[in-house]
């Protein structure tokens, strides 16, 4: 499987319209993603932003052909590219688990920051240092499917958490979290809500606003 994701902002007073386009390409585009064999397609909205994730499955090439980009083009006067089309955007951080075919048992998290300028190389490197901690070795959960992609300054986490595993966090787990969220706000700035505990702050929560299995 590959797993591949694109992002977009909404241009201003457009987000009904991009709404009701895509309600009018969603056959072409279901049929589009059934004849690549793309799985697990959804798109999350947080305020005018919109990320975009699926998978190829094992056998299937990625592919960016001109009937999508003509499917596409019918929404092109509603937003703006933040990546590149035709490109992933970069993968910062995975934790690629055991992924569950079925997904009843699994939740969703997905969140979405903006980088202080200049800050995206000391986003990976603190990322990549937690990859280092694990071993990169297969996780048995509960992230059975996380990864986190940037682009045009913009960060998108895409996190599928199987519920039988999670368990209550611990206080020691919890004062983990608590410094690692507060050295984060050195680097970005929250659009979802995630971390609005922490910080008091209101944030709108991600929304997944199609999707196609």
């Amino acid at each position: 499987m590959e797993r591949h994701a694109a992002a977009i902002a909404i241009n201003e007073g457009k987000m009904n319209e991009f709404k009701k386009k895509l309600g009018e390409i969603w056959p072409d585009l279901t049929a589009w993603l059934d004849k690549n064999k793309v799985g697990n397609f959804s798109i999350w909205n947080a305020e005018n932003l919109m990320f975009v994730y699926g998978e190829w499955q094992d056998g299937a090439a990625y592919c960016v052909d001109d009937e999508i980009r003509d499917i596409i083009s019918k929404l092109s006067d509603t937003f703006t590219w933040i990546s590149t089309p035709g490109e992933d955007m970069r993968l910062m951080y995975h934790n690629f688990g055991i992924v569950r075919e079925k997904k009843e048992l699994i939740r969703h998290r997905v969140f979405m920051t903006k980088l202080h300028d200049g800050c995206e190389e000391e986003y990976k490197r603190r990322h990549d240092a937690l990859i280092a901690q694990r071993g990169d070795t297969i996780d048995s959960g509960p992230d059975s499917n996380f990864s986190i992609w940037s682009a045009g300054g913009y960060i998108f986490g895409y996190d599928e958490i199987d519920i039988t595993m999670e368990e209550e966090e611990t206080s020691e787990a919890h004062a983990n979290t608590v410094a690692w969220e507060t050295r984060q706000l050195e680097i970005m700035d929250w659009i979802t809500n995630d971390v609005d505990w922490l910080t008091g702050e209101h944030h709108v929560s991600s929304v997944r606003l199609a999707w196609h299995n």
